[in-house]
């Protein structure tokens, strides 16, 4: 694979599912290379296939591609982020009739990305309690310390992404949690569209975590209780120019990674402007 170069541009790409293809993995990573990139995230989808066979096949495609994934980001059936009040109910490890099964399906996905030689795990959550005190607070926590650990196992970081939290909520989090690969996968993006904080901000607080992110943009909540809505890269209000400034401040070396949750060819266009806008910013000084 190819050395990737601090703030490299990367995308994120799926396995499958409703934001992600239903195509073979050698047709998935050869249109990722089209877009002219060297890396990316893969998405894996709650649907997606961890067997040998298919590890083989994403194998050979990201090879062939000269592709790096940084980052298995997993996802879980049954979620939707329709509203704050349907992510509190359906994402993540939140929901308690699910979080055993998707335990179980974070500790696939680790070993699966293991035999890819993907070197971290991201994903949301869920939402984290207020009160450190209260039981769901401490069955997330100690939730996250098994994931961890699993993760450490196989030579892992385990990332959160951002959103739901503050930034000084996420750091208490990260504190109690007290794993050494416990990391940030920090996405500007969702901290306007849940209004949990100005991202610049937030980056400086959390900065010494943040282990990959996310190049989105967006909008806040029109009214309590609703999410923002995202938008092409650099028209919404994260201001991805100080984005860039302020990763360059806290001396994140990481890659840029685009994420464009919209499907077809409409997504394609804004992720080839993306890199156009990021690869801009990166050359300057």
């Amino acid at each position: 694979m190819t050395k990737l170069q601090p703030l490299e541009v990367g995308v994120v790409f799926w396995t499958g599912g409703e934001l992600g293809e239903e195509r073979p993995a050698a047709e998935i990573v050869a249109s990722v290379a089209s877009l002219g990139v060297a890396c990316g995230q893969l998405a894996i989808h709650g649907g997606a296939d961890l067997s040998d066979a298919s590890r083989a096949a994403w194998a050979a495609a990201l090879a062939a591609n000269d592709i790096t994934v940084v980052t298995a980001v997993v996802a879980f059936t049954g979620e939707s982020y329709a509203d704050v009040a349907t992510v509190d109910r359906t994402v993540g490890y939140g929901p308690a009739t699910t979080r055993s099964e998707r335990e179980r399906r974070t500790y696939e996905v680790s070993d699966f990305a293991a035999a890819l030689s993907i070197p971290g795990l991201a994903t949301h959550i869920g939402a984290i309690p207020h009160n450190v005190g209260e039981p769901g607070y401490i069955e997330m926590r100690d939730l996250v310390r098994r994931l961890c650990d699993h993760c450490a196992s196989n030579e892992q970081t385990f990332a959160l992404e951002t959103g739901q939290e503050s930034a000084t909520e996420l750091k208490r989090f990260i504190v109690d949690v007290d794993r050494a690969n416990l990391r940030v996968n920090f996405d500007p993006a969702n901290m306007v569209m849940y209004g949990s904080g100005d991202p610049i901000e937030a980056l400086g607080t959390v900065g010494e975590w943040v282990v990959t992110v996310h190049c989105k943009d967006g909008v806040g909540p029109s009214a309590p209780g609703r999410l923002g809505h995202e938008t092409p890269l650099g028209e919404g209000q994260v201001d991805m120019e100080r984005f860039v400034a302020k990763l360059r401040e806290i001396g994140y070396q990481g890659p840029l990674i685009i994420e464009r949750e919209i499907v077809g060819t409409a997504q394609r266009e804004d992720i080839r402007q993306a890199i156009e806008l990021l690869n801009r910013l990166g050359r300057q000084s």
